[in-house]
């Protein structure tokens, strides 16, 4: 049996924190930032992670 590959766009989208949450990005934080309020703006620095539902899917595709 071959081994898995991991999926690279996950890859690159996630990391595995030592408590074992994965860290994600948030969305709308590329351009026309200056018709979002400074406090959505202010939100959006602050770290997200995945939900619980979604963490086991994600994790196989970062550790195959």
């Amino acid at each position: 049996m071959p081994k898995m590959k991991s999926v690279k766009g996950a890859v690159k989208r996630f990391k595995v924190k030592k408590s074992g949450k994965i860290k994600r990005g948030t969305a709308f934080r590329s351009h026309i930032l200056t018709k979002q309020d400074a406090k959505t703006r202010r939100k959006q620095h602050t770290a997200k992670y995945v939900a619980k539902s979604d963490e086991k899917n994600i994790k196989e595709m970062i550790v195959s």
